[in-house]
């Protein structure tokens, strides 16, 4: 199923049905971000706004971004808080954001729906302040290579969304190549399933650059 169809269709139920991809990435990103404390912060695919509520506690002016109209409603409605704005954008584009104007990227639970990984590292450098960082969380490369992948489940029965695997090397390639540096890895489990593959990954990339690119 087509990615933006698809989220819109499950906005209105995202947030209710059980989902342990979505409750692990949520307690994920709270645990390796809650330290810090950015003065701008860039959310890419906010969905329904399972991680944007907590942005705004951690950052001065939180933008949000995602590709569905439905799901953005969602978003608007659940974090009415004054330091967040909302944007429709296709990340696979120029992004709505100046140059190094960010010290925080964050992107989770979506890079499984975008093919090529480079223009979105390239966009990341672009737009990350020297000395700012990027934190993905995303779908473990085991889980995808085992055939899971996001699926909305209603009353019409499963329906899969279109998804790419994207292996370990791939992530640090087009980091690399954006002169992003790697600064923490994660695999990450429920605690009752540590005897099966990680369910996701989390990486924590730095803008090193000193000046101006």
């Amino acid at each position: 199923m087509r990615i933006r169809d698809a989220y819109t269709a499950w906005s209105a139920t995202y947030d209710t049905h059980v989902n342990p991809t979505r409750d692990l990435d949520a307690l994920v990103t709270r645990q390796i971000l809650a330290g810090l404390r950015p003065a701008r912060i860039l959310e890419l695919g906010c969905g329904t706004g399972k991680n944007t509520s907590f942005l705004a506690e951690i950052g001065t002016h939180v933008q949000a971004l995602d590709f569905s109209d439905g799901m953005l409603a969602r978003a608007r409605e659940k974090v009415p808080a004054a330091n967040v704005s909302f944007a429709v954008a296709d990340l696979t584009r120029r992004w709505p954001c100046e140059d190094h104007a960010v010290e925080l990227i964050v992107c989770t639970l979506v890079l499984e729906h975008i093919e090529d990984l480079s223009c979105i590292f390239a966009e990341a450098a672009r737009c990350l302040a020297p000395g700012g960082q990027m934190f993905l969380s995303e779908l473990h490369p085991f889980k995808q290579y085992q055939g899971t992948k996001a699926r909305i489940e209603d009353n019409r029965g499963t329906t899969e969304i279109d998804a790419y695997v994207h292996h370990l090397s791939d992530f640090l390639a087009a980091a690399g190549s954006a002169q992003l540096t790697l600064q923490r890895l994660d695999e990450w489990w429920h605690q009752a399933d540590r005897q099966n593959p990680p369910l996701l990954l989390s990486l924590l990339f730095a803008n090193e650059a000193c000046g101006t690119r």
